[in-house]
C-alpha cells in the first residue's frame, strides 16, 4: 500500500471534510459546501477545492496521444465503487465518478504512470486519492460537484 505522510494527511482531511458535512447534516453540508476538481491536461494534475479552499493537488493521468480526454465544466452522472469498462477488455475502474457518456475519474493499479498521458480518456487517480475522490463526491453530492477539464 502506497502510505506516506502526507497521504495520510489527506485521509485525515477528507476523514474530518466527510465528519463535518455529517455532523452538520446532509442538507446544510450540500447547501453550503461545493467541489470543484479542476484537471490540467498539461500539468497532469487534478486540483480539489472545497466550498472554494483548495484542499488537493493529485497527479493524474488523462488521455495519450491516440485518446482525447474532453475539455470543459461536467457534473458527476453516475458513480461505482467498481466498474468494469465495457469498451477496453472489462478493465477495472475503482471509485469511478463518471461525467461525461463513459469517460470517469477513477482510480488505476498503473500508479508509476501518473503524471503523465496514459489512459484511453478518462482521469486516472491513484487508488487512495481515487477512494477520497468518491467519498467527497457521495457525500457532498454530484449536484454540489464541478469537474473542470482544461488544457
Amino acid at each position: 500500500m502506497h502510505t506516506t505522510i502526507s497521504a495520510k494527511l489527506i485521509n485525515i482531511t477528507v476523514a474530518a471534510l466527510v465528519g463535518s458535512a455529517l455532523l452538520f447534516g446532509a442538507h446544510a453540508a450540500h447547501a453550503a459546501n461545493s467541489i470543484v476538481a479542476r484537471v490540467s491536461l498539461s500539468q497532469q494534475v487534478m486540483e480539489v477545492s472545497v466550498d472554494g479552499r483548495p484542499t488537493f493537488a493529485w497527479k493524474v493521468s488523462t488521455g495519450d496521444r491516440a485518446h482525447v480526454t474532453p475539455t470543459g465544466s461536467f457534473k458527476p452522472t453516475r458513480m461505482h465503487e467498481m466498474w468494469y469498462s465495457k469498451k477496453y477488455d472489462n478493465a477495472p475502474m475503482p471509485h469511478s465518478v463518471f461525467f461525461s457518456g463513459g469517460y470517469a475519474v477513477h482510480a488505476t493499479y498503473a500508479i508509476k504512470r501518473l503524471g503523465r498521458p496514459a489512459s484511453h480518456g478518462c482521469v486516472r487517480l491513484h487508488p487512495d486519492n481515487a477512494a477520497d475522490f468518491y467519498q467527497l463526491v457521495e457525500t457532498f453530492g454530484p449536484a454540489n460537484t464541478s469537474i473542470v477539464i482544461v488544457k
